[in-house]
């Protein structure tokens, strides 16, 4: 039964005229109604004049919302015209009662105000004309500027709803742009994540399967130590891959396998290693007491050192040697990678704009509020150095 009530108000405030044109009726139809029960009881009634009058300005209130001040002149007229003429003004006084209700509760103080207090004279003198004693003038009054209030309050009320209902809308629409901004970073994230783990560990399967190929008749141990390590690797990238993909997924699709842990500073040597073996000559120097590091920057420091080496791999040429210091400070962790090869000239300028990996790196160490130098090294190659501020 509620739900068929809604429903029909929904409608009706969907459908304004025919709300009003609905109330216009009723109001006309009681007013006949009471006309007739008047006469039958042998008093005398109005004329055909005052009841047409009267039933026109009720169903005027057909357009109470559509034209309210024009549909308040003309009750107010008719108001007027059965007071002077001497006829009762019962229906015309509560059609102009809604009708001032209309005027303050669909229009704005600029509007409702002056031509409220304009009726409030016109009725204040209808009632003067009319002989009405002072009580009942006094009541009447204050019926009129009450109704007016009560139209001004409750659209008051309907603009601080809506108002609540804007600003909701706007939260919402401001907390799926914060989610998609989120998303989108996250992505971004991933992206970074995939592309230093992936081009390290593809460049390392790369150089040991050309290495394989050229000693294939030769050297067939060396060429089996050699599938072994590329075999190694794939299976390193391909568990890198599914870890990091799998914060895409949802509750629904669990991400199947172990979570390795974030590597870190402490697996530098473990990543020289497996650059040595791609014959790539890598020193590594680590200096002052080691220390605890927070797990991001552990990380960031980490992915800069494999982004570094997996550049020189692919960029420094053959003969290239690199070098790997790690600086323990008292307030900062500074990072260097050097290499004597042939650097990046071809596809990176002078300030290091160029290529997903290096943005990588830019972003990983600003975001940890270090400093970040990369470009040619004194004396041929090329040089990384970064710079993390550590918490003391």
């Amino acid at each position: 039964m509620s739900e068929l009530i809604r429903g029909r108000r929904a409608w009706l405030e969907a459908h304004p005229v025919t709300a009003d044109a609905f109330m216009a009726v009723l109001l006309t139809v009681a007013y006949l109604a009471a006309v007739v029960l008047q006469g039958g009881n042998g008093a005398p009634g109005p004329d055909v004049f005052s009841v047409v009058l009267s039933g026109v300005a009720l169903m005027s209130l057909t357009a109470r919302r559509r034209m309210p001040v024009g549909v308040l002149a003309f009750v107010m007229a008719v108001c007027g015209t059965l007071t002077v003429m001497g006829y009762d003004v019962s229906a015309p006084a509560v059609a102009m009662l809604i009708a001032i209700y209309t005027v303050a509760a669909h229009r704005g103080m600029a509007t409702s105000l002056p031509v409220g207090a304009l009726t409030l004279m016109l009725f204040i003198g209808l009632l003067i004309a009319a002989g009405a004693d002072f009580w009942p003038a006094v009541s009447n009054t204050v019926l009129f500027v009450g109704v007016w209030w009560l139209g001004r309050s409750l659209r008051l009320r309907r603009a601080y709803l809506n108002e609540l209902e804007a600003r909701a809308r706007r939260l919402e629409r401001a907390r799926e742009a914060d989610a998609r901004a989120a998303r989108t970073e996250e992505r971004s994230r991933i992206a970074r994540e995939l592309h230093d783990v992936v081009a390290h560990h593809v460049s390392v399967m790369t150089v040991q399967a050309g290495a394989a190929r050229r000693i294939l008749e030769r050297d067939p141990d060396a060429v089996r130590d050699a599938l072994s390590t590329i075999e190694q690797m794939g299976r390193t990238a391909l568990g890198e891959m599914r870890r990091l993909v799998g914060v895409l997924r949802t509750e629904a699709e669990p991400v199947r396998g172990e979570l390795s842990p974030q590597p870190g500073v402490n697996d530098v040597g473990e990543l020289v290693d497996h650059l040595r073996e791609t014959g790539l000559q890598v020193q590594l120097w680590i200096e002052g007491e080691s220390r605890n590091l927070s797990p991001g920057v552990d990380l960031a420091a980490f992915r800069l050192i494999q982004e570094a080496l997996t550049n020189t791999l692919k960029h420094a040429g053959p003969q290239a040697r690199a070098w790997v210091r790690i600086h323990y400070a008292d307030r900062q962790l500074m990072v260097e990678v050097e290499d004597d090869g042939r650097g990046l000239a071809a596809g990176l300028g002078q300030n290091g704009s160029r290529g997903h990996g290096l943005v990588g790196m830019r972003e990983r160490v600003a975001l940890y509020g270090g400093d970040l130098r990369i470009g040619p090294r004194s004396g041929g190659g090329f040089e990384v150095r970064a710079r993390f501020p550590l918490e003391v």
